[in-house]
């Protein structure tokens, strides 16, 4: 995907959004939903696709920056909306809020891209993994969020309108980003990271960029997730919900931004459509999974008509 076509794609995207939104309020309020929930995943996939796909780290905590993204995003607007902001004042309060909760989520994303500075592989896969549950288990325990009992309250200031069109602009943001000339510093730290040093490759500060700039758009895609269910509790933001994450970037292709974006899709209403089988409605949906990557293990996307797809 060049940047001129990306931009392209970006307005239409955002065009597409805002036209769609003007019929919502005719939309059945379960289909409106899970096409909010499908947006949230894209932008969740795409950010942590940066940092898996295509700079070849292995992080397995992105749900610990959606966490902080989201509390951070709802106190904000729960404060907010106590202290009486004018009605007119709403979407840009929700923006703020949704740029302070992606802030946090990158200052912390720089904090565990630090430690990639000598970890690589499985080693900074168990920090990702450990800084997310210390997120998850901070927030059950921090009162002013609620603890245990949850965060209660939030305002529903999502709707398709926000959630698809921050789902462009991180499609746009990541695909502009890596077929820059600045951003195929990502792609060589991913091919080989030793020769990418020894060309001369600032190895350290691509990794943290990644980092920064995945874990801003999951906490982005949290605060999204805040105002959309309107409740927020620690367990949403366990382990398996990362690897709900990871399952979509390795289905989608590595490194294959729109393939991620299309798993995001099918991952996100693949139980919706099994939720009829009812008691097998899980197990259907694991051996889906299992299925699609024994025959597909270079992920649905990666290769079409035996051609490498740009993204």
């Amino acid at each position: 995907m060049k940047i001129a076509g990306a931009k392209r794609w970006l307005l239409a995207g955002l065009a597409a959004s805002a036209l769609l939104h003007l019929f919502t309020g005719y939309t059945n309020r379960y289909y409106l939903g899970v096409s909010i929930d499908v947006a949230i995943n894209i932008v969740l996939a795409v950010s942590l696709n940066l940092i898996n796909g295509h700079t070849g780290q292995f992080s397995l905590g992105h749900c610990g920056f959606m966490a902080i993204g989201g509390y951070v995003s709802a106190m904000l607007t729960i404060a907010a909306h106590k202290a009486g902001i004018p009605q007119a004042l709403t979407p840009l309060v929700f923006a703020a809020s949704l740029l302070a909760g992606g802030v946090f989520a990158a200052l912390a994303g720089i904090g565990v891209g630090i430690p990639s500075f000598r970890l690589r592989g499985d080693y900074l896969a168990i920090v990702t993994l450990g800084f997310g549950e210390i997120i998850r288990v901070f927030f059950q325990t921090f009162e002013p969020a609620g603890a245990a009992s949850g965060l209660k309250g939030i305002p529903n200031y999502t709707n398709f309108l926000w959630a698809w069109g921050t789902a462009a602009i991180t499609i746009y943001v990541v695909a502009a980003l890596v077929n820059s000339t600045y951003g195929r510093g990502f792609l060589a730290v991913h091919d080989d990271e030793i020769a990418a040093g020894a060309m001369g490759v600032n190895t350290t500060r691509y990794k943290v960029t990644a980092f920064a700039i995945g874990s801003f758009f999951a906490g982005v895609a949290g605060g999204l997730y805040a105002h959309h269910k309107v409740f927020l509790s620690p367990t949403g933001f366990d382990f398996m919900r990362s690897i709900e994450i990871v399952v979509m970037v390795i289905l989608g292709g590595m490194g294959r931004t729109a393939g991620v974006a299309v798993a995001a899709i099918l991952l996100t209403l693949l139980p919706e459509l099994l939720r009829g089988f009812s008691d097998y409605r899980m197990i259907l949906y694991s051996l889906l999974i299992i299925i699609l990557m024994l025959s597909r293990p270079q992920g649905l996307f990666n290769f079409v008509g035996g051609k490498r797809v740009k993204a």
